[in-house]
């Protein structure tokens, strides 16, 4: 299922996301996060070593909520699963393209030695006010 208009503006414009991760016990993990598309997939940068990239490794099944800090009612929840991890320096670039977009410079926090990753998630359900008849 490819995202939809809503998710590839939210994603494409400054909106954070709450990413949902399974914890070992199956209890979920949120984290607010930057968020980014390809077109096609949902994409979010970290480092492996956090427990979202343990989580994620165990289970790629991950939820992204993606909400509008101007408008209440302007978000998509996207229920997928990681297809792909891509490392090394285009996961390094593209820590760099989101930082830009959400502060304006580079990111500036140091990067641990196992580096940055992106994790492409591809939605398997999409919901938003539209999809659901409430806009």
């Amino acid at each position: 299922m490819p995202i939809d208009a809503d998710v590839a503006r939210l994603a494409k414009g400054s909106t954070l996301a709450t990413v949902v991760t399974l914890m070992p016990d199956g209890q979920p993990q949120a984290l607010l996060t930057w968020i980014d598309t390809d077109g096609e997939n949902v994409l979010v940068n970290t480092e492996p070593q956090r427990q979202r990239g343990r989580n994620i490794r165990r289970d790629p099944r991950v939820t992204v909520l993606l909400h509008s800090a101007q408008d209440p009612w302007d978000w998509a929840e996207v229920r997928g699963h990681v297809i792909e991890t891509i490392d090394g320096q285009k996961a390094c670039d593209h820590i760099d393209e989101l930082s830009r977009k959400y502060v304006g410079r580079d990111y500036a926090n140091p990067i641990g030695p196992q580096g940055r990753v992106i994790y492409v998630i591809k939605p398997d359900k999409i919901n938003t006010p539209r999809s659901l008849g409430r806009r």
